[in-house]
């Protein structure tokens, strides 16, 4: 008997159904936009069969955290917008590090939705609510305490958008004006995303020297709201942070096995990325962009500045003062693309000038728009977090002109490749559960990152022995190889390493 007809039939694979359980042979059967499992040979018909022996089938890959609110919306270039999909992405996590694209350039998460439905998608956008965009729509940039009354429209604001469809409420809280919010502040934003059982997703108040001591208060933020907690990127990065993972891998397993929901996420490099003007503390942005150009521009402020760097900023995490200029390289400057790729330190030598001077210059001749990539983090750090349990795959990915970092690009490919095949880190059903099923259930989506009857047909076909990463640091948008074929609603988006040109993806509502 028939198992029917199907709009496509992938035949003679293995499954790697999103759950960590082991791989299993199956053909995979979609109509409709839905999957349905069959035996291997089972007697069916399709307007397309696709053999697939020798590959594995997996439920779509999940983002946990990026950074493409806007990609395809402003115009970004083709590589760039492609570059998740291409490597099996069929569900991007934006909203993160307390940065959305609402309530600021778009008045609510249905306006948000309503522009990408416009132009149209090649995958799937899931989005957080920014605390930092957030305030600045009711608080303005000032480094001041919200008013009570202030505080009662952030929790009304934030309470419509996530009826409206939003993922979660996230928070950078290295980044101003978030960073200018207390403890208290943020647990009562977090009770709204609780109500709405939602979860904290948080860029940590410091990665570096101090933690531990910003774990402590994420914690007690998801305590008492109620939120879950899920920690962006955890890492802990700058020299003197170096094996501090040995501390709090363990001590977020003790938290969950005393009953907390806590995830976290994680990207397989050794280096980060940002904006340059992170690098400055935090009362540098009182007041927003244009208040700190005017500082930039005054030597008395620059001074300043370089002694806040070198002395350190009580709460500031100080990127460069806990590893040098010398890590900090700049990815995307558009009207000095000569200086892409170098560290501020080299360009300050080569000039013989500061290095607060260099950045101070770079910021203001590009508007403050500079990215930056910062080699922070140790090896064994990163790879203690990709085995634990509860972390997740997000690539962090930056989409902007320039050198941007490779895992824009890379993450998902480099996972599977390098960490899963080549050093046997994790199984590749443990590597796939990390970017489907584990993912899918920090934020509420239903009947995705699992292969299963009635699932969406958000699916990516890989060859195990090939598939690797080729993004680099000087060619960071080249494409992976060993993704064969890439699914978003039933419909091909990606064959053989090329985009199709079909749009189906849409902002999915959690």
């Amino acid at each position: 008997m028939s198992a029917g007809h199907f709009d496509v039939l992938l035949r003679g694979g293995e499954i790697a159904d999103g759950t960590g359980a082991p791989l299993a042979a199956g053909d995979v059967g979609i109509a409709a936009g839905r999957v349905r499992l069959l035996a291997p040979g089972t007697a069916a018909t399709a307007d397309r069969v696709v053999d697939v022996s020798g590959q594995i089938v997996a439920p779509g890959f999940i983002d946990a955290h990026t950074h493409s609110d806007e990609t395809t919306l402003n115009g970004t270039g083709h590589e760039q917008a492609h570059a998740a999909v291409l490597q099996g992405v069929t569900v991007e996590v934006c909203g993160n590090c307390g940065d959305s694209a609402f309530p600021g350039p778009y008045p609510d998460f249905a306006a948000f939705a309503g522009a990408h439905a416009s132009v149209g998608r090649a995958n799937h956008l899931v989005s957080l609510v920014g605390h930092g965009t957030l305030r600045a729509a009711v608080v303005g940039h000032a480094a001041r305490a919200a008013t009570a009354a202030e505080l009662a429209e952030m929790c009304q604001v934030l309470d419509r958008n996530f009826t409206a469809g939003a993922a979660g409420l996230s928070t950078g809280l290295i980044y101003t004006p978030g960073s200018y919010a207390d403890t208290a502040e943020v647990t009562a934003l977090a009770t709204v995303a609780a109500r709405h059982r939602k979860p904290y997703v948080t860029h940590l108040r410091d990665e570096m020297s101090r933690v531990e001591e910003a774990l402590d208060e994420a914690v007690a933020i998801a305590r008492a709201s109620g939120a879950a907690l899920h920690v962006s990127h955890h890492k802990t990065a700058g020299k003197y942070a170096w094996g501090g993972t040995e501390r709090t891998l363990p001590r977020l397993e003790r938290l969950r096995a005393e009953g907390m929901d806590l995830t976290c996420d994680v990207y397989p490099y050794t280096a980060a990325s940002t904006a340059l003007s992170a690098m400055l503390p935090p009362w540098a942005h009182d007041g927003g962009p244009a208040r700190l150009l005017e500082r930039l521009r005054d030597a008395g402020q620059r001074a300043r500045m370089r002694e806040a760097i070198a002395e350190g900023v009580p709460g500031w995490e100080n990127t460069v003062g806990n590893g040098g200029w010398d890590r900090i390289s700049v990815a995307g400057a558009a009207r000095h693309r000569d200086l892409q790729g170098r560290t501020i330190a080299a360009i300050a030598e080569e000039r013989g000038a500061d290095a607060v001077d260099v950045a101070a210059e770079l910021l203001l001749a590009e508007d403050g728009d500079v990215t930056i990539i910062s080699h922070s983090m140790r090896e064994d750090d990163v790879q203690r977090v990709l085995s634990a349990s509860f972390s997740m795959i997000g690539s962090d990915g930056v989409p902007k002109p320039g050198l941007p970092h490779p895992r824009w690009a890379g993450t998902f490919a480099r996972v599977l490749g390098h960490y899963a095949r080549d050093l046997q880190l994790l199984s590749i059903p443990e590597a796939v559960h990390k970017m489907t099923g584990a993912t899918a259930e920090r934020f509420g989506l239903a009947e995705r990152g699992v292969l299963r009857d009635g699932a969406h047909a958000d699916l990516v076909v890989f060859d195990p022995a090939t598939v690797a990463d080729r993004a680099t640091f000087t060619e960071p948008l080249q494409a992976p190889v060993g993704i064969r074929m890439v699914l978003v609603a039933g419909a091909i988006v990606v064959r053989d390493g090329t985009v199709t040109g079909e749009r189906p993806g849409q902002v999915l509502a959690c």
